[in-house]
């Protein structure tokens, strides 16, 4: 049985195609395009081993999260779940943190566009070309769900169909022998230079958090339940082929790319497709695999603006967010919500003027500290919801997790783990730093909220009927 959800307002203006491949464009971002020339560099051939693990772990917290989608498929996705399973606290917490981690990978996004037009036109300043795609896609958001939808798809079937070149291609090179990297490409690079582990494990482990920024958006799929035409159909299916675009797009990509050219030729700053094409010696390759990394570097910054506004929306509708965010406009699009999320978005252009190289990494490392709260909440509701389940509380979704809530045990285990792992690099720790004030901010505006006499503390999910009179009184 699945709880229906109730109106919220939006125009379920997202077919299934487009959820289809929002959720295929979600798994292929900056992260992999750009984040993956740095982690190859520290982890040698080991990065692909991170990546699988890293994938088995999201594909277990979309399974969580699939089964709450469908026992009730509301846009605001898991700050709902988190309000109801945890409490009004945790789903304000949630909501605010998810809108800040899109704020910052918009910033992220920005920042490798930005880089990018660079390869092509070192003269332009990295923030003039941020600003301009800042407000381009600003537009696209303010239009309405359909124009959003279609242009995510048209953005998302770039980027697979040019991973799927680019494996090709670089198999080609391995049997064929073409091409100016045809001499040296071999499967043996995996292997042969130092060690599937050159620098050891423990330095493979410490490229976790970033990879896990690469599997950022992942979740997406989650806050279009609210616009989506038919989400108990479609919300499964994008769900169930996660493991597919994980082993094709991260796994096959990083496999072919690291035979093709052996991982001590990559480095931090550069996308590793453009230095692999770019050896392979094809003409235009590297132009071509730029203007690729700039679509996905779009795409993912298209999401994040289309999320914002959501994310601020569904504050607003429980009393945690200016009421102003909870307003539609005339297309059903929360306008206001995301005028402002794209306006501090638009703190990634200043950083592009004032700290161009360390840009990235500071937003990257935020980003990843707050979807890891994201995750955590999708999995902590997850056990709470099969607890209720099997006490007979609550109704059992139409899409259950397979082993209960055992692998979302094992996957916050692990969330754990790579966060200690983010206190431990001195380079992404700032996160943390980042992560300490923002905690203050919430308490406060918390305890503002209080005091004007928000919300139970209780989980909705725990109320009873004395409750439930209880919260009346209030």
């Amino acid at each position: 049985m699945t709880s229906v959800a109730p109106e919220e307002g939006y125009e379920r203006g997202l077919g299934s195609r487009q959820v289809q491949m929002i959720a295929i464009g979600g798994a292929i971002g900056v992260g992999l395009f750009m984040g993956a020339g740095a982690n190859i560099a520290k982890a040698g051939p080991s990065i692909i081993l991170m990546y699988a693990l890293a994938g088995v772990i999201i594909f277990f917290i979309m399974r969580a999260l699939g089964e709450l989608l469908l026992y009730r498929p509301v846009s605001g996705s898991f700050a709902e779940y988190a309000r109801e399973f945890l409490g009004p606290f945790f789903g304000y917490v949630t909501g605010w943190t998810y809108w800040l981690m899109w704020v910052v990978t918009g910033m992220a996004e920005l920042t490798a566009a930005a880089i990018y037009v660079h390869f092509w036109f070192p003269s332009i300043p990295q923030w003039v070309s941020a600003l301009v795609f800042l407000v381009v896609l600003f537009g696209v958001n303010l239009i309405s769900v359909k124009i959003f939808g279609e242009v995510e798809f048209w953005f998302s079937m770039i980027k697979v169909t040019a991973i799927i070149g680019m494996i090709v291609i670089g198999l080609g090179v391995l049997t064929l022998g073409f091409s100016d990297a045809g001499d040296t490409a071999a499967a043996s690079n995996l292997w042969s230079h130092h060690g599937v582990f050159p620098n050891g494990i423990g330095d493979s482990l410490m490229t976790l958090q970033g990879v896990m920024f690469a599997y950022l958006a992942v979740e997406l799929v989650g806050v279009t339940a609210g616009e989506s035409e038919d989400p108990e159909k479609t919300l499964p299916k994008a769900i169930n082929t996660l493991p597919w675009r994980i082993l094709i797009f991260y796994v096959g990509a990083l496999v072919v790319l690291l035979a093709v050219v052996k991982w001590t030729e990559f480095s931090a700053g550069e996308s590793p497709f453009v230095h692999a094409f770019s050896k392979i010696g094809i003409p235009f390759a590297a132009g071509i695999v730029n203007f690729v990394v700039l679509t996905a570097a779009l795409s993912s910054c298209n999401s994040g603006m289309y999320s914002t506004g959501r994310m601020l929306r569904d504050l607003a509708s429980n009393s945690e967010a200016p009421g102003a965010f909870g307003k539609l406009n005339s297309r059903k699009t929360p306008a206001v919500g995301i005028t402002v999320s794209v306006a501090l978005m638009g703190i990634g252009v200043v950083l592009n003027y004032v700290v161009p190289e360390k840009a990235f990494t500071y937003v990257t490392s935020v980003a990843t500290a707050a979807g890891i709260w994201a995750w955590m909440m999708i999995l902590v509701s997850h056990i709470k919801y099969r607890r209720a389940v099997v006490q007979g509380r609550l109704p059992a979704s139409s899409f259950p997790a397979p082993g209960g809530s055992a692998f979302s045990w094992v996957a916050l285990i692990f969330l754990i783990m790579v966060t200690g792992m983010i206190a431990y690099d001195k380079d992404a720790r700032v996160s943390l730093y980042v992560g300490a004030g923002w905690a203050v901010c919430l308490v406060i505006g918390w305890m503002v909220l209080k005091r004007r006499g928000h919300a139970s503390a209780l989980p909705r999910a725990e109320q009873g009927a004395e409750g439930e009179k209880e919260l009346a009184r209030k």
